[in-house]
């Protein structure tokens, strides 16, 4: 059962002062079996009072707002986690449709998530489908589906950001963890298989996976009889104990782990700082610097921290 050590901090620098900036975050461990919090330490700038809720999908989820002018302001997460998850886990390819339909009956969480959004690409993404479905059994789809994936898009930081769309991702044939989830939710409900995206970290250890130093982005699907399995298409691997949990969605967009909105007109330059530290005393350590500038009339101005959130 391995423990990491997580820093996570998010920095906006104004080249005006800003107020009133009213926040959502969701950088809380996921409440789940397979990761144990032993410590979560939570530092904002002017420390405001955080209101904390949890959302529609069980995300613990916190509300602030930093009432005097600012120039910086910075959310520190420090988090020790130990992960319970096997180093591998043992899923039941034998699993059939039909047994899935069975369990989705009534399931109205179940249901919502095995429906796909309507997109230009319908057709596509029905061709896809339709290569990957016939004679396999749900497990087999959802690991072939990542499989494609993980073959045919690149994985290239930068040509994508929070508002790309699963038509644009097609097009371009290439993106970022955040980008290979979506099309692979897009996939599966098409297949009308239950699947959420899942924010959080993934901590390799240097061994080559893709996303370490950043928040990372997976999905989860529902297999019958056992349950909800991760599997990550940035690295077509099933999810065991290498990967940490933030929150799960639908989308990004239920997942972003900082989203906000202050007054003043003012631009603004976002960095994300992600450490990760292992128990052999490694720690890998990385800094995006994200220029967003926010050009906005008096009084309001925009913070759009899905910026924040994007993940790589």
């Amino acid at each position: 059962m391995p423990t990491f050590r997580i820093v996570h901090v998010t920095r906006y620098d104004y080249d005006r002062p800003v107020r009133e900036s009213l926040n959502e975050i969701r950088i809380y461990p996921y409440p789940c079996p397979t990761q144990e919090v032993l410590q979560h330490d939570l530092v904002i700038t002017t420390h405001p009072e955080v209101h904390v809720f949890t959302d529609y999908w069980g995300n613990k989820t916190g509300v602030f707002n930093v009432l005097p002018p600012h120039q910086v302001l910075a959310i520190e997460s420090r988090l020790l986690v130990r992960t319970t998850a096997p180093s591998q886990i043992t899923i039941n390819f034998h699993s059939t449709f039909e047994q899935l339909e069975q369990e989705m009956a009534d399931q109205l969480l179940l249901l919502e998530l095995a429906h796909a959004d309507a997109i230009g690409s319908e057709t596509q993404i029905a061709s896809i489908t339709g290569t990957l479905l016939p004679g396999r059994s749900v497990a087999a789809m959802v690991e072939a589906c990542s499989e494609y994936i993980f073959k045919n898009f690149k994985y290239i930081k930068g040509i994508t950001d929070v508002e790309t769309t699963v038509d644009e991702i097609l097009q371009k044939g290439a993106g970022v963890c955040q980008d290979f989830a979506h099309l692979m939710l897009q996939i599966l409900r098409n297949a009308h298989i239950p699947c959420r995206y899942v924010s959080g970290y993934i901590c390799p250890n240097k061994n080559g996976m893709r996303g370490e130093g950043a928040t990372h982005a997976w999905v989860e699907a529902w297999i019958p009889g056992y349950g909800w399995a991760g599997i990550d298409p940035t690295n077509n691997v099933w999810v065991t104990n290498k990967h940490v949990m933030l929150s799960v969605g639908r989308n990004f967009n239920d997942c972003s782990p900082v989203r906000g909105a202050f007054k003043g007109p003012a631009r603004q330059t976002l960095s994300v700082m992600v450490s990760i530290g292992y128990e052999d005393g490694k720690v890998f350590e990385e800094v995006n610097n994200i220029h967003q500038p926010v050009t906005a009339e008096p009084p309001e101005g925009i913070l759009e921290g899905t910026f924040a959130g994007q993940q790589q």
